[in-house]
């Protein structure tokens, strides 16, 4: 059995563009779900919308590469007034309604064929990361045994690590500031807060668009790493992996989401690594799984983990459970 390869191919993805792109969704939804108690189950449409603004503005319309990145941040602010002015006023569950119907009309949106001379339709849009690799000071490979990454995937990863850098400095200043202990008190009791003269659906919305706003640079990195935005990628499975994330590292804890992420795409990928290894050695018949069948072992693998995680410590590896009452919610 080839272990450096599986060794390598699961440390890679402690570090990959893809865990990235994911813990920095996991980071505004942390914001969102963690800290302010908001059942937001459409996140993946904030990382569809700044793919989409960023695409379309250089591909679509041939505009700045800097604008459209201007044009994916406003339009996670808009996303976000959209769905917070007709439902914060209202129970969470609303909003959980909400948001997941708001997911799925996005993407249908960005695959409609009435649409498709602006968006590229199902086969969505390339030619817009140019502008960004063209600044890219990595000349060659970096071999580091037995991982290693191309010039293209170093540069995405350096942004992309600067980005949950900044992130997590944004929300740890901002949950130590006054504002940050009211967004915590709305999670415990908001009808407390409101008794205390403060707006409540005002602070509940800068937070959805904060966490918003943070969970779209998640977009920009998973179009730029694939130089391709295509809409069936920001599907609810995307926002549910979020929330698996969130709740593995630690709900309400600023470096939860990023060991989420990175926790839950080393055991998928060591997983769905080992297995076929284990299936072409012979100790697990085929009978019993075949190489096919492997992938989807894996993710039910990784399913009962979580189950078993949830069950016996359900705020998380690093969660407090005084902070994160998931019955609560």
């Amino acid at each position: 059995m080839n272990w450096d390869i599986i060794f390598g191919v699961s440390i890679e993805a402690l570090f990959n563009t893809t865990m990235i792109a994911y813990a920095l969704a996991a980071i505004g939804l942390n914001v969102h779900f963690g800290y302010t108690g908001l059942l937001n189950f459409g996140q993946s449409a904030f990382l569809g919308v700044a793919a989409y603004g960023l695409a379309m503005t250089v591909a679509t319309f041939g505009l700045s590469f800097w604008l459209g990145i201007g044009v994916g941040l406003v339009g996670a602010v808009i996303l976000a007034l959209l769905l917070g002015i007709p439902t914060l006023r209202l129970r969470a569950d609303y909003l959980a309604i909400v948001t997941i119907a708001a997911a799925e009309i996005v993407r249908l949106l960005f695959r409609s064929v009435s649409l498709s001379e602006w968006t590229g339709g199902s086969d969505g849009l390339q030619a817009f990361s140019d502008d960004f690799y063209a600044l890219n000071p990595y000349t060659g490979p970096m071999n580091l045994g037995i991982v290693s990454f191309d010039n293209r995937e170093l540069w995405v990863m350096t942004v992309g690590w600067a980005l949950i850098a900044i992130s997590l400095l944004i929300v740890f200043l901002a949950m130590r500031s006054p504002w940050g202990r009211v967004i915590k008190a709305i999670r415990e009791d908001e009808d407390a807060v409101r008794s205390l003269g403060k707006n409540v659906v005002s602070y509940k919305m800068q937070s959805l668009i904060l966490g918003g706003v943070l969970g779209s640079l998640g977009g920009f990195v998973f179009a730029l790493s694939r130089a391709a935005v295509q809409p069936d990628t920001y599907g609810t499975e995307f926002t549910f992996y979020m929330y698996t994330i969130v709740i593995l590292g630690g709900a309400a804890r600023v470096f939860g989401p990023v060991v989420g992420s990175m926790i839950f795409w080393f055991l998928l990928a060591f997983i769905n690594a080992l297995l076929p290894s284990l299936i072409s050695q012979g100790y697990i018949p085929t009978w019993l799984m075949d190489a096919n069948q492997a992938g989807a072992v894996g993710y039910i693998l990784v399913g009962l983990g979580l189950v078993l995680l949830l069950i016996f410590r359900p705020q998380g590896i690093f969660g407090d459970k005084k902070e994160v009452m998931l019955d609560g919610r």
